[in-house]
C-alpha cells in the first residue's frame, strides 16, 4: 500500500491519525444511525413497559421483536441487487442508504404514538416494524461499511463503527429516559427518530462506494435465483463452513441472554430512572469506548485469533458481574462495577468480533453475507431470551440465572479456540479480508 502523505509526528499523533481518515469517520456515523433503533425496542421498550406495569413474561416476550434482525438474511439480497427507480441514479448503496433511514424515521414515529398500557397488540405491531426497518436500515449501513473500508482500515473501522453504535443506543436512550421523564414517553421517542440522519447524511458525503457486483434492473427468474442463493453458496463452499456458521450462532449466547434482561433486573431491585440513565447509559457508555480502545489495541498487538479468543473469554466472564449485583440488592457501587465491567468486554468484543465477521464476507456480496453473519450472530440468545428468560428468572432468580448465562458463553469459547488451532480461521476469511 503507498501512502502519499506525509506521517504525523509522535506516537500519539501516529496512533490517532488512521482514526480520522474519511472511511473510518464515515462509519463512526454509520454506527449512530445503526445503534438507536435497537435501543428503541430494547432496554429502551424494557423500562418503558415495566414502568407501565407489563408483567415480566409480556417484556422479556418482546425481545422477539429482534428476531426481524435474524431475518433480514432473506430480504438482503434485494439490498444487493435491486436498483430502485430514480434515486437509483445516486448509486445502489447511497439509495436503499436514504430509503432505509426514512422507514426507520416512519417506525420509531409510529411506536411513539402508541400506548402500551392501552394496546398491547398494537405496541408488539409497532416494536416489529421498528425491528424490520431498523434491520433494513443496518444491512445497507453494514454493506456500505464494509464496501468502503479498505482491508487495513477493519480494525479501526470497526472500532469506530463501534463508537457510532454505543453513541447511538446510549444518546437515544438517555434522550428518551430524560424527555419521558419530564414529558411522556411519545415526546421522547420521536426526538429520537432524529438519530437515522447521520448515516443518512454520510452516505451522501462519501458517495457510493466502489462496487464489486452491479445491480441489474431486469432479472429473470433464474437470474433472481441466482442472487437470492449465490452468496450462500460461495459462503458454504469454504473449507470448514458449516463450523464457522456454528461458532457464529453459539458464541454470543450467553452475553445475549444476559444483556436483554439488565434492566429487568435494574427495576426489580429498585433503581430510578435517573440512576439508571447514569450507570447504564453514562457510566456504562465511558466503559464501553474503553473497551473499543483496548479492543482496537488488541487487534494490532495480538492479531484477530488471539484477540477474538481474548474477547469471548472476557464477555462470557462479565455475566458474573450481574450474578454479584442480584446477591447484593440496591448497590450504586455494585451496579457501577457491573455495568463497567460488562461494558468494557463488550467494547473489547465489539472490535475484534465485528472485524473477524467483516473479514468473512465476499465483497460480491456483502450486504447478504454479512445479513447471514449478524443475523446468526444473535438469533440464539434472542430466541432463547424470548421464549425462556422471564420464566428461567422466575423460577431460578437472578443469581443462577446470569450464573447459567455465563456457562453458555463456553461452547463458543471452545470452538473458536478449536477452530484458531486447526487453520479453519484463516481458510474461512473472504475478499473482504484478504489483506488482514
Amino acid at each position: 500500500m503507498s501512502d502519499s502523505t506525509a506521517q504525523p509526528a509522535g506516537p500519539v499523533a501516529g496512533a490517532i491519525a488512521p482514526y480520522l481518515e474519511r472511511e473510518p469517520l464515515g462509519a463512526l456515523f454509520l454506527g449512530i444511525s445503526s445503534g438507536f433503533p435497537f435501543a428503541m425496542i430494547g432496554a429502551t421498550l424494557t423500562t418503558r413497559l415495566a414502568q407501565d406495569g407489563i408483567d415480566k413474561k409480556t417484556v422479556t416476550a418482546f425481545t422477539l421483536a429482534f428476531l426481524v434482525y435474524n431475518l433480514k438474511v432473506f430480504w438482503a439480497w434485494i439490498v444487493d441487487g435491486v436498483r430502485l427507480p430514480l434515486l437509483g441514479r445516486l448509486g445502489q448503496r447511497v439509495s436503499w442508504m436514504l430509503v432505509a433511514g426514512t422507514l426507520v424515521i416512519a417506525a420509531v414515529v409510529h411506536l411513539a404514538l402508541v400506548d402500551p398500557s392501552a394496546d398491547i397488540a398494537g405496541t408488539v405491531i409497532a416494536a416489529v416494524l421498528v425491528g424490520a426497518a431498523g434491520a433494513t436500515f443496518d444491512i445497507v449501513i453494514d454493506a456500505y461499511r464494509i464496501e468502503t473500508l479498505r482491508p487495513y482500515q477493519l480494525g479501526v473501522g470497526s472500532g469506530m463503527s463501534q463508537y457510532g453504535w454505543r453513541l447511538g443506543s446510549a444518546g437515544a436512550g438517555a434522550l428518551a429516559l430524560v424527555i419521558a421523564a419530564r414529558h411522556g414517553w411519545s415526546a421522547g421517542y420521536l426526538a429520537c427518530a432524529a438519530f437515522a440522519l447521520p448515516a443518512m447524511l454520510t452516505a451522501l458525503w462519501l458517495g457510493e462506494p466502489e462496487r464489486h457486483r452491479a445491480p441489474t434492473t431486469r432479472r429473470g427468474l433464474g437470474e433472481m435465483v441466482q442472487a437470492i442463493y449465490g452468496p450462500f453458496l460461495e459462503f458454504f463452499r469454504r473449507p470448514g463452513a458449516l463450523l464457522v456458521l456454528l461458532f457464529i450462532l453459539v458464541h454470543k449466547i450467553g452475553d445475549t441472554l444476559a444483556n436483554l434482561t439488565f434492566r429487568l433486573l435494574f427495576d426489580d431491585l429498585g433503581f430510578s430512572n435517573d440512576e439508571i440513565a447514569i450507570y447504564d447509559i453514562g457510566l456504562g457508555f465511558w466503559a464501553y469506548l474503553i473497551g473499543i480502545f483496548l479492543g482496537g489495541a488488541a487487534y494490532t498487538r495480538l492479531g484477530l485469533k488471539r484477540s477474538v479468543l481474548l474477547a469471548l473469554g472476557l464477555m462470557g466472564v462479565s455475566n458474573l458481574s450481574f450474578a454479584l449485583l442480584a446477591a447484593a440488592g440496591h448497590s450504586n457501587l455494585g451496579m457501577a462495577a457491573a455495568i463497567g465491567f460488562e461494558n468494557i468486554a463488550s467494547g473489547f468484543g465489539g472490535v475484534v468480533v465485528v472485524a473477524y465477521f467483516s473479514a468473512l464476507c465476499d465483497l460480491r456480496f456483502t450486504a447478504a453475507q454479512y445479513a447471514l453473519i449478524s443475523a446468526g450472530a444473535s438469533i440464539v440468545g434472542r430466541f432463547l431470551t424470548g421464549t425462556t428468560a422471564g420464566a428461567l428468572i422466575e423460577a431460578l432468580g437472578y443469581v443462577n440465572f446470569y450464573l447459567l448465562t455465563t456457562l453458555a458463553a463456553l461452547p463458543g469459547i471452545v470452538l473458536f479456540w478449536w477452530m484458531s488451532r486447526t487453520g479453519l480461521v484463516d481458510s474461512s476469511i473472504g475478499s473482504a479480508g484478504d489483506a488482514v
